[in-house]
């Protein structure tokens, strides 16, 4: 039995996405060891030696590697923001990672809209009732949820990447979104990662559970509500987004 055009079409639709799912996988059960703490300490000098050696080589390696850690959902993306801030410090880091964030978020984003986003989106758009006042509030205010899924750190990173692709946000203000909302956390742990040579050198392990401090987690989620003052002026003021 042969395909039909359309077969060919819709499974040509789904395959970015379930090539990152096949690959997030096999990179769950085959990465774990190779992305960890542990790897980044027993392997701290050989990185810092090829970094001096290969400035520019090290950061285009880093950037593509932080890439395909978001970009396919593997595990490590934490150790992988560390090490971003032990090999580049606090501000190079912080940028470096932040932008391979941003790239690889973009690639799971454009590949769930190609393969159902369009088509979920168009349903909800056509739907009535409560499911269509849902989106439509999401759409009349996405600058702001798109910042509140980045800021509020209990929102899994691979949901808010998937979310947006759903609701049929612009890819502009996704990028934009995404790339300044993650900013405050970013920072954070690339903050942690910039002292790891103190942390190696006492034989500790790093707090990863800064961001939830009070000193800490308190500004951000101050960010967080900062960025629903545009729904409350357009609730009195009766102004669509723009």
């Amino acid at each position: 039995m042969t395909n039909t055009p359309e077969t060919k079409s819709g499974f040509a639709r789904f395959l970015p996405m379930l090539v990152i799912l096949v690959v997030a996988v096999i990179g769950a059960f085959t990465l774990k060891d190779y992305l960890s703490f542990d790897a980044l300490r027993d392997n701290r000098e050989a990185l810092i030696a090829f970094r001096d050696s290969n400035y520019l080589i090290a950061v285009i390696g880093f950037l593509a590697i932080y890439v395909a850690i978001v970009g396919f959902s593997l595990p490590g993306a934490t150790i992988a923001t560390l090490t971003g801030g032990f090999l580049f410090g606090t501000v190079f880091g912080t940028l470096f990672n932040v932008t391979g964030a941003t790239v690889g978020a973009t690639l799971i984003f454009l590949a769930a809209r190609y393969g159902f986003g369009e088509k979920l989106g168009a349903k909800l758009e056509s739907s009535k009732g409560p499911v269509k006042k849902i989106k439509d509030g999401i759409d009349e205010n996405q600058w702001s949820m798109l910042f509140i899924i980045r800021l509020v750190p209990a929102v899994p990173f691979f949901i808010a990447n998937l979310i947006p692709a759903f609701l049929e946000v612009p890819l502009h203000r996704y990028m934009i979104s995404t790339f300044l909302g993650i900013i405050p956390g970013t920072l954070v742990f690339t903050s942690v990662g910039a002292g790891l040579g103190e942390v190696f050198a006492a034989g500790e392990t790093p707090n990863l559970g800064i961001i939830f401090e009070p000193h800490i987690l308190l500004p951000i989620l101050g960010l967080s509500a900062l960025s629903l003052l545009p729904i409350l002026v357009k609730a009195v003021t009766g102004k669509k987004d723009i």
